[in-house]
């Protein structure tokens, strides 16, 4: 049962390129209403049954909640905006890329030796990063920028990601995703209002995605994936999570028509297919240490 609340919480999370799509606001005002709106959906359990660990948190603490709020708000307003000029498939594929990021930062930052296994599914799953990237498409006005933003929304994935990992050894899930996506709606916000952006007036169709945005990918998403930690191997979840772009191109296909072409499709398999790889590599050699 916990497999399937899991499996569910990765169809929970294609629906954000299909929602993105359906929207015609801009991806700073999605992205800012979203986090608004799960803060405040999240506000009640973070306030009241978790007042005291807000008020023992160390500096040290808010800070990196707060660089991890501006990460992941600037990754959403690239993964987004990625999802407006490519196609549903390069854009999701791309941006799950995180992981491989994540593990060239381990080695250059902190001198993590890795593999021959685990540096071929990397190569392998960067090589194919690079036949979508190079893709032609017909999904989508500007493929090429598209899928340069989608690389973008990886690597500041994946900076969020090395920095909630040093957080989360001394904050709870409910904690750090309130303090982390607060920062998040706020940095979005100074960001549209400084570029000009329009933020109000938005139609009841967007107001909806707003909603169906913090909702489905976020809590029935992202949050079910933090569940899933404490009852099942994180080598389940993160292979798991490789179905959101398999998901989100087939939901892009019924809804959108959309084809994103033979060399997306090529690249999308030998990106899964490395980043699947790269991840029974380090479960395997966790298990030796």
């Amino acid at each position: 049962m916990k497999r399937l609340i899991v499996i569910l919480g990765v169809a929970a999370t294609a629906t954000s390129a299909i929602l993105v799509r359906y929207s015609t606001a801009p991806s700073l005002v999605l992205v800012m209403y979203r986090m608004l709106i799960t803060v405040a959906l999240l506000a009640p359990s973070a306030l009241l049954k978790n007042r005291e660990e807000l008020k023992s948190m160390q500096r040290k603490d808010w800070l990196l909640c707060a660089a991890s709020g501006v990460f992941i708000g600037l990754h959403f307003v690239s993964y987004f905006e990625a999802l407006k000029w490519t196609s549903i498939a390069a854009a999701v594929v791309l941006a799950d890329t995180e992981v491989l990021f994540v593990a060239f930062a381990t080695v250059l930052i902190f001198r993590k030796k890795l593999s021959g296994k685990a540096w071929i599914a990397i190569w392998l799953a960067f090589g194919g990063s690079i036949v979508i990237a190079a893709a032609q498409s017909t999904a989508g006005a500007d493929p090429l920028w598209g899928n340069l933003l989608g690389l973008i929304s990886a690597v500041l994935m994946a900076v969020y990601t090395m920095i909630g990992s040093v957080c989360r050894k001394r904050v709870s899930t409910t904690v750090y995703t309130f303090v982390v996506y607060a920062v998040a709606g706020v940095t979005v916000t100074v960001i549209a209002l400084v570029s000009g952006t329009q933020v109000a007036n938005l139609d009841a169709m967007n107001w909806a995605i707003c909603l169906g945005l913090a909702i489905f990918p976020t809590l029935l998403g992202h949050s079910v994936f933090s569940w899933g930690l404490k009852y099942l191997p994180p080598t389940f979840i993160s292979t798991a999570k490789l179905l959101e772009p398999v998901l989100a191109a087939v939901m892009g296909w019924l809804l959108f028509r959309e084809n994103p072409g033979w060399q997306v499709v090529v690249g999308g398999v030998i990106v899964v297919t490395g980043i699947a790889l790269y991840g029974r590599v380090e479960a395997a050699e966790k298990e030796e240490n």
